[in-house]
């Protein structure tokens, strides 16, 4: 058996809290989740505008189309100054998109039961899935500002969960370190 990672189960232990603590910030705090994904896509947005220009103007005298690099980039630059100019409307623009993309999903899922019951049983499964996507994109849509909190909230409790799985882990791997080298063995069992 491999210890190493057996050996690092602090590390384990430490990711465990981390994300604890993020699913905390996230239950107590939603709106600083929504700014930091906000921020990072501001700040992704501003690098990929810098470099798509800096890419137009090297390729400017060289008879390539530097134009369409160049209004990407400034586009890019746009994009990211209204994201932290604008950091709400980023918000809410970008959980419309999650929602479009649940009632989108949620159609397709239906569609996928309907086509499917000839073939399984079960299928309503599917559709069901589908029904609930549908109804929290809707949901979603219709209140996007407590739709953020809900989505907040959301990430959190994976993250809670995520961690306390990790510390379970975590201390799992500590306990067989432990077994494996108690004084009198020579050889990790194996």
């Amino acid at each position: 058996m491999e210890f190493g990672l057996a050996r690092y189960w602090w590390i384990l232990a430490l990711r465990g809290v981390v994300a604890i603590l993020f699913g905390a910030l996230a239950f107590l705090w939603p709106g600083l989740l929504w700014l930091v994904v906000v921020a990072t896509f501001a700040a992704y947005a501003l690098i990929d505008g810098v470099l798509a220009i800096m890419a137009a103007v090297s390729t400017h005298g060289h008879g390539e189309r530097w134009w369409a690099l160049l209004l990407e980039g400034v586009v890019g630059i746009t994009a990211a100054i209204l994201a932290i100019a604008l950091p709400v409307a980023t918000q809410v623009a970008l959980l419309y998109l999650i929602a479009g993309w649940l009632i989108a999903t949620g159609v397709f899922e239906i569609i996928a039961a309907i086509r499917l019951r000839q073939y399984i049983r079960g299928e309503w499964l599917l559709a069901l899935s589908g029904v609930l996507s549908i109804l929290l994109g809707l949901v979603l849509g219709i209140a996007p500002f407590e739709g953020l909190v809900v989505v907040a909230w959301m990430i959190g409790a994976y993250a809670v969960a995520f961690g306390v799985l990790m510390l379970i882990l975590a201390f799992r791997l500590r306990s067989l370190v432990r077994h494996a080298y108690r004084p009198g063995r020579s050889v990790p069992v194996t």
